[in-house]
């Protein structure tokens, strides 16, 4: 769909190490491993020494990114098997951050979004998190309807996974709900939907 113009779309600028920061924290799912491991020329000992990684393969599992991260030889690694504990792990890494903690995210809209919620809830300004898009275009669509969530949405339109109403996804994101909206695009003459486009690969 990717409108222009619309001002609540994330704009992603790309990791890049701030070299004053006294302590780096670096939540990356998937192929977010790339983005961390091309910046190792701005990854001196004294960063490293402060800094923290935590990973969630997901959809990259088996190219030996995680190994690639641990070569690094940060402060702290962990691994998650899940997303949710990932964002768990974040939480205990926020709740003794210091000032002058610089959280830096990396994957997939859905991941960054979730993530970014947790750094909203303690008390970080989204404009200061450090965020770059990698991997997988799907999205994370809130039904304006049923308020269901449905993660990795590829089609447009598709099927609530909550309610089955057939949704258009907007680019109109909610930062509150990580979520892009998506609304009933047959309602005033249910059936008349058209067949599903994979828009976001």
């Amino acid at each position: 769909m990717l409108v222009a113009g619309i001002k609540s779309r994330p704009v992603y600028t790309g990791l890049t190490i701030q070299p004053n920061a006294r302590r780096h924290i670096f939540a990356l799912e998937g192929e977010g491993a790339k983005a961390l491991l091309n910046q190792q020329p701005a990854l001196d000992e004294t960063a490293l020494s402060r800094s923290e990684i935590l990973y969630v393969a997901r959809g990259s599992q088996g190219t030996g990114l995680d190994e690639a991260l641990r070569r690094l030889g940060a402060d702290m690694f962990f691994t998650a098997p899940t997303i949710a504990t990932l964002l768990f792990r974040l939480k205990g890494s926020l709740t003794t951050a210091r000032m002058g903690t610089r959280l830096y995210l990396s994957g997939t809209e859905g991941f960054i979004g979730q993530a970014m919620l947790v750094a909203l809830d303690y008390g970080m300004d989204h404009a200061s998190v450090i965020t770059e898009h990698r991997g997988s275009l799907a999205r994370r669509v809130q039904c304006v309807h049923c308020k269901g969530i449905t993660d990795d949405v590829t089609t447009s339109p598709f099927n609530c996974s909550h309610c089955g109403l057939r949704l258009l996804v907007r680019d109109h994101y909610s930062r509150r709900l990580a979520a892009f909206q998506g609304v009933n695009i047959d309602a005033e003459e249910p059936g008349s939907a058209p067949d599903p486009e994979e828009l976001f690969l």
